[in-house]
């Protein structure tokens, strides 16, 4: 299980969550949420996408509302597994 760093006050609604969930995997190591921007458009519900490598991991984004946050992700996982992981956790989550 990796860990979640914790160091911002604010973070999009339903965000900590998700990442807490996606934490326990035993591929993940860290996950450190960043910068929240306004982007244009609206996200009816919380969205998150890999983005970019980054050293020993990706970049994702995490969008809500006409809010964006910078999400990275240490891990050994190819974008794709993590994506996979991603829509997997999203999915459980609308079910209930």
């Amino acid at each position: 299980m990796g860990r979640l760093v914790i160091t911002h006050s604010t973070y999009l609604e339903g965000l900590i969550p998700l990442l807490k969930r996606l934490v326990r995997d035993p591929a993940i190591d860290t996950i450190t949420p960043a910068v929240i921007a306004r982007v244009r458009g609206r996200a009816p519900e919380l969205r998150l996408r890999v983005s970019t490598p980054i050293s020993g991991g990706w970049k994702l984004v995490a969008r809500r509302g006409s809010s964006a946050q910078e999400v990275f992700v240490v891990t050994g996982l190819g974008a794709e597994d993590l994506e996979q992981r991603i829509t997997a956790l999203v999915g459980r989550e609308r079910k209930g």
